[in-house]
């Protein structure tokens, strides 16, 4: 969360300077024209600012939110190359303006006083209004990169409070910046972290199909780099470098730090003279008693020097009066002369003061929300279709490219299932399992331009596809997935399970072993058998639902047993495991192991003849991976032998057995899985492997705790990989 404040915390203070610097000038300025009663008119256009900033944030949010992954990815981009160009605007527009701030806004004041109260109200929510706009947007896009707002938010927030701070300070004479200095340094650093803005930007471009080379990396470090070590996440967080990176990214993050750290730097050294020659800006220079109070000040002084507390602290401040005292009128703005007011007028209804600040705030809130409201789409009432045995998607006529949603209403007497498919490949965009007869439930698809009809599969019956209707437009957001039958896993299941009978064969053998190294008292030999037998069974992990209670026998675990390790019922490699590294005799052992080596055989002989639902294999695609994490790699099921990294080895291997009997199903339905999943789970390998030395392996007790986050870190990642596997080849009854 903090590696991702930084950044916005910097924005906020550069950002909350500007605007507090532009606003205290504002207020000593009219403070020292004796207009405080104006006063009100500026805090007016403060707020509208606020307003604004917040809304276009809120915008951004949830219009965002309303799109398509694709869309969103490169509306993302878009937005982050834009805040990079607004950032790089406003650090070369601050090193430039820095010395001249005070006089600028004065001469906007000036003029202000002299043409009205919404002039005025104007001129600060202008002045501030762009500081929100950026804010929000370079916000916005951080929160994007770093996936998450809490960071961005928090890191904000305190730079706005820091910057509110400083400015109360600097107006109140008690604190001294050298601003020029501070825009400067912060500048540099804005400029480093925009880069790694516009190098996630361009990533988000590239996913978004915008721009080519999405898998052309410059870099993939992903194999020895832990992503979620601190040092990488600090990176990420800040600069937005990443282990993998793309040419693309490379080239934009290098040629943007050359050219525009550059320009910055040149910028710099070519007004170092200037600022070189303007007094001290350690305190506020003495005036001459005839200086105007509002003449520009030497360059590089500080605003704690520009605008002192002896002229905006007093209620009762007026302009040094050396020389002729001004006569008031409207040409002197400065000492305004009273107003006076028609007599018609003083009868006349006041309006409330709160009336305008109200409606500022509101208005842009007001207009957000329809923006919001109008952008995001939302299902239509949509179509009652009726679905029987006999007759399917009565009543379905062309919808509109967009979001839809449909009333399924089954007016049959059989449950039913009903999707909503492409005819001509039979994927499916939308499903209701299970509508029972005379319910009506909504199912709600997006739909694109192409050819639509309704399947319904009833309960026992024969499945029934309605007449398919056009629809015409292009339209985003319509995703469809291609049905997978029994007959599509048959092939897989069978290769799947000579795996499993071959594993079963080998595992009958080396339990044989086990059991005679622990008759004969060989208990050295004993522990590296025990393990070798153990790792051939954990690499069969997708079969276990399919071993019935030889599961419980073969590798059963103390938890829940009312004795625990001493518990009659505890039994299999774990009970052998205890016993072998907890100093018991030979045997106490004996039994324990003849059970283990009839429970590998009889579970061979049954093999054969279970059930194995082919539903199971893209289930456990994710399911064995899962347990590895909870209870591998919390050494949870360490009864003292340390391989728990051993077992997660063999249950990734298990994991990678699986994915390559799934492979021809998954490479036509998702083509850039695999890629992933490939290079994640040989950086999760790697990891393992180092951790592996001779026959021995780092105990997870052991490991320090960069590492232990490493690797669950890469076995969450891998696990999110393969997270759409099971959906993808659920059997569906439309195939």
């Amino acid at each position: 969360m903090w590696d991702d404040a930084f950044p916005s915390f910097l924005i906020g203070l550069r950002e909350g300077l500007e605007a507090g610097l532009i606003v205290s000038i504002l207020v000593a300025t009219l403070v020292r024209a004796g207009a405080r009663k104006r006063l009100p008119q500026v805090w007016t256009g403060v707020l509208a600012a606020i307003a604004l900033a917040l809304s276009f944030g809120a915008v951004l949010t949830f219009t965002a939110a309303s799109l398509s992954a694709t869309a969103q990815e490169t509306f993302g981009g878009t937005l982050s190359v834009i805040a990079v160009a607004f950032v790089t605007a406003m650090v070369f527009w601050m090193r430039r303006s820095a010395r001249s701030l005070s006089g600028e806004i004065k001469e906007k004041v000036t003029g202000a006083l002299a043409m009205g109260s919404g002039v005025l109200v104007v001129t600060s929510f202008l002045a501030v209004g762009r500081e929100g706009l950026e804010t929000a947007l370079f916000l916005w896009t951080t929160a994007q990169a770093a996936g998450e707002s809490a960071g961005p938010l928090t890191g904000a927030a305190i730079g706005l409070l820091l910057a509110a701070g400083l400015c109360w300070g600097l107006y109140r004479r008690v604190l001294r910046i050298n601003l020029t200095k501070f825009f400067t340094r912060t500048g540099v650093v804005l400029i480093v972290i925009a880069a790694g803005v516009l190098g996630y930007g361009l990533r988000d471009l590239q996913e978004g199909g915008v721009f080519p080379g999405s898998t052309a990396y410059a870099f993939d470090l992903g194999g020895s780099v832990d992503a979620g070590s601190w040092y990488s996440t600090l990176l990420q967080g800040v600069l937005n470098i990443t282990p993998a990176m793309t040419w693309l990214q490379v080239a934009g993050y290098a040629g943007y730090l050359a050219v525009v750290m550059t320009l910055f730097v040149r910028g710099v050294r070519a007004t170092a003279p200037t600022s070189a020659a303007a007094p001290s800006t350690g305190g506020a220079a003495p005036r001459p008693a005839a200086q105007n109070a509002d003449a520009p000040r030497p360059a590089a002084q500080s605003v704690g020097a520009q605008e002192g507390p002896a002229a905006a602290g007093r209620s009762d401040a007026q302009p040094p009066t050396a020389g002729p005292r001004p006569t008031p009128g409207p040409e002197n703005p400065e000492h305004p002369r009273p107003q006076s007011r028609p007599q018609a007028a003083k009868g006349a209804r006041r309006r409330p003061a709160w009336v305008v600040p109200v409606a500022v705030v509101a208005v842009p809130a007001v207009v957000a929300g329809l923006v919001v409201a109008l952008a995001r789409p939302k299902p239509s009432s949509g179509q009652t279709v009726a679905v029987s045995e006999s007759e399917c998607g009565k009543g379905f006529t062309a919808p509109e490219a967009g979001r839809h949603t449909f009333q399924m209403q089954n007016t049959g007497s059989k449950t039913s299932e009903v999707y909503l498919i492409d005819p001509g490949t039979n994927a499916v965009y939308g499903e209701i399992e299970g509508l029972a007869p005379g319910t009506t439930r909504s199912l709600v698809a997006t739909v694109a331009g192409g050819t639509y009809a309704w399947r319904c599969v009833p309960t026992g019956g024969r499945a029934v596809t309605s007449r398919s209707v056009t629809v015409s437009g292009h339209g985003s957001g319509a995703k469809a997935v291609v049905p997978v039958s029994e007959s599509d896993l048959a092939g897989p299941l069978k290769a799947y399970r000579a795996y499993v009978d071959q594993g079963l064969a080998t595992l009958v053998a080396q339990t044989r072993t086990l059991d005679a190294d622990i008759e004969g008292n060989h208990l050295d030999k004993a522990r590296t058998d025990w393990l070798t037998a153990h790792l051939t069974y954990s690499s069969l992990g997708a079969a276990y639902g399919t071993f019935e209670d030889f599961d419980k026998r073969i590798n059963g675990r103390a938890d829940g047993l009312a004795g625990g390790v001493a518990d009659q019922d505890f039994a299999g490699f774990h009970r052998i495991e205890y016993g072998l590294w907890h100093g018991r005799p030979a045997e106490e052992l004996k039994a324990p192991a003849q059970a283990l080596a009839d429970a590998a055989a009889g579970l061979r002989k049954a093999f054969p003849a279970q059930d194995f639902d082919p539903g199971d294999l893209p289930l456990r695609a994710h399911e064995i991976l899962e347990n590895t994490l909870q209870f591998e790699l919390t050494a949870d099921t360490d009864e003292g032998s340390g391989t728990n990294l051993a077992t997660a080895n063999a249950n990734l291997a298990g994991t990678r057995e699986l994915l390559t009997v799934l492979k021809p199903l998954l490479t036509t339905r998702a083509p850039k899985l695999l890629p992933a999943v490939d290079a994640d789970t040989a950086r999760l390998q790697a990891l393992l492997d180092a951790e592996h030395r001779g026959t021995a392996w780092t105990p997870v007790e052991k490991l320090d705790t960069v590492t232990r986050q490493r690797i669950s870190g890469a076995t969450g990642q891998l696990l999110e990989d393969l997270a759409p596997v099971p959906d993808l080849l659920e059997i569906r009854k439309s195939a």
